[in-house]
């Protein structure tokens, strides 16, 4: 519950940090913020282990943290720096590591589904018992590939656990304007497969849904649909003012903070003091400041780089 905590507090001091440095022109291209839907990715990523995979979406940052990233390493990535984990080439949309099982975050919407069906597969032929976390927004479940990556996954009996993030908006369009049905995780019968609806901003209730859809999964039962209700602080990208969202659903769903909430529970439970929790406090700004440091002094790529790591 502490690791939890902490990596939730790393989160969002370093989404605060790259919204800062937009600001001051150093991120190329734009930014997709993760704050308010950390218990999301926390809750998930802490039932998983080092060779598990994730596939990933264009609000990334948080999902890559939560598998174990390195901050100095996506900082440089988003920065377009040679130290980052795609040599800078990749930025904020677009961060692998194969390593810690990161697949990739991708731009496009609904993209990372059937990949996370592929990686679900090959697990299914190597005989492993890896599983495969695959995030995605609630926008991403009216693409076709929603459909075909959930489908193949039920009928092949493939270990994913499909993460819907409801944040109720995909960019401007409420969610209510474009789906007849209340939850996504509705859908799941569709596909002969469980779904469960859970408290987004509660991270011990994420914890415990993930528990068991990967239980599941490693025990070769396939695949479960959680839809994670939560909301984002900001706009969805950085130059979105987010004006189309109610002021009172907005001031409704801040008191609803994922982060001061759980820091609550962990000092009514006694798992956590006033004192230890704001070392953890300082201790994540530390090292958020830490890998904004080692991404300013990191280099660019030459420009020859261009053509290296490429297929073709």
């Amino acid at each position: 519950m502490v690791e939890m905590y902490q990596k939730m507090l790393e989160i969002r001091y370093f989404e605060e940090k790259v919204f800062e440095l937009y600001g001051q022109n150093l991120v190329p291209g734009t930014i997709h913020l993760y704050a308010g839907q950390e218990a999301v990715a926390v809750g998930v990523c802490a039932n998983l282990r080092k060779d598990d995979y994730i596939t990933s979406t264009h609000r990334g940052h948080g999902h890559c943290i939560a598998k174990g990233g390195q901050l100095g390493k996506i900082m440089a990535e988003i920065l377009g720096k040679k130290t980052g984990y795609c040599k800078g080439k990749g930025g904020s949309m677009h961060i692998a590591d194969f390593s810690l099982g990161m697949l990739g975050a991708t731009a496009v919407v609904g993209a990372g589904i059937p990949i996370a069906a592929g990686a679900g597969l090959s697990i299914k032929l190597r005989g492993t018992s890896q599983v495969v976390a695959c995030f995605f927004g609630e926008g991403a479940s009216n693409q076709g590939t929603f459909h075909e990556g959930i489908n193949v996954a039920s009928v092949w009996t493939l270990p994913v656990v499909f993460v819907c993030e409801n944040n109720l908006y995909a960019m401007g369009t409420r969610q209510s304007r474009v789906m007849a049905v209340e939850n996504v995780a509705d859908r799941a019968v569709a596909y002969g497969i469980p779904g469960a609806v859970v408290d987004g901003n509660d991270v011990i209730a994420v914890y415990e849904a993930a528990h068991e859809a990967v239980k599941r999964a490693r025990e070769g039962k396939g695949p479960t649909l959680i839809e994670c209700k939560t909301y984002r602080h900001k706009g969805h990208s950085r130059v979105d003012p987010a004006t189309y969202r109610p002021k009172e659903e907005v001031e409704e769903w801040l008191k609803k903070d994922p982060i001061p909430r759980f820091k609550k529970k962990l000092l009514e439970q006694k798992v956590l003091t006033e004192t230890v929790a704001n070392k953890i406090e300082k201790d994540a700004i530390a090292a958020v400041e830490g890998a904004v440091k080692f991404a300013l002094e990191s280099p660019y790529p030459a420009p020859e780089e261009a053509l290296e790591d490429v297929y073709a």
